[in-house]
């Protein structure tokens, strides 16, 4: 398949193909009208029906730019087209917004913002962290994992559930946006579970046994997960 040179930088973002194809199908139209909608709306010359076909069968995938056409093509957001979203970029990319757009709104500078997506590093301040998430439209968990504080916050998680949990609450406050009293009623309850299981299996000499140990381990290797299943 033929590739559009001044498309073949754009990143690759998560393609749904069943639901390329599906909504393909509800208008009525074949991959031939898909792609002759690509071409003579956004001037995408080098899409045929083979590549419609190719990307609704997992062959291939469309690259940035011709995601969005093809979401105006199947009048679809390209939101609809994009698996879960994963990063910066992605997220944009699903709300089917420009890198000028979400930079403005966040009050960053173009050429600093692309830089965030390309590294995948958020350097904003609070108010502009605020406003990223307020403009992308980011839950708090996916608010974490878009500006790379995953881990950093499973580090501080652990070190709450396993030493003195009232020392991580202020951390976490400033790191994640989650209220000062839920963050205080989780990072309690999850130190008081992992301690329960600690301690729930003791052996005979009196220390804790190689299950209780797994279990501790465990919920140490799912503390995120443990984490924003408990934050409402």
């Amino acid at each position: 398949m033929p590739v559009h040179t001044a498309a073949a930088h754009q990143p690759t973002p998560p393609f749904n193909a069943p639901a390329a194809r599906r909504l393909r199908e509800a208008l009525g139209m074949a991959p031939g009208h898909v792609a002759y909608g690509m071409r003579a709306s956004y001037g995408l010359a080098h899409i045929t029906p083979e590549t419609i076909i190719a990307w609704e069968r997992g062959e291939a995938a469309p690259l940035a730019g011709e995601l969005t056409a093809l979401a105006g093509a199947l009048w679809c957001s390209p939101g609809e087209l994009i698996g879960a979203p994963r990063t910066l970029r992605e997220h944009r990319l699903s709300l089917g917004l420009a890198p000028e757009d979400v930079a403005r709104q966040v009050n960053v500078d173009i050429h600093a913002y692309l830089r965030m997506e390309e590294t995948g590093e958020w350097r904003g301040n609070d108010r502009q962290s605020s406003a990223l998430a307020t403009t992308l439209r980011l839950a708090p968990r996916a608010f974490a994992t878009v500006t790379g504080r995953d881990a950093h916050l499973a580090d501080l998680l652990r070190s709450a559930a396993t030493t003195r949990w009232q020392a991580y609450v202020r951390p976490l406050t400033r790191l994640v946006p989650v209220q000062r009293r839920e963050a205080e009623d989780v990072l309690h309850e999850m130190h008081l579970e992992y301690q329960a299981l600690m301690t729930s299996t003791l052996s005979w000499g009196g220390g804790a046994s190689a299950e209780s140990g797994d279990a501790g381990r465990d919920f140490l290797e799912r503390i995120l997960d443990e984490f924003w299943s408990r934050v409402r």
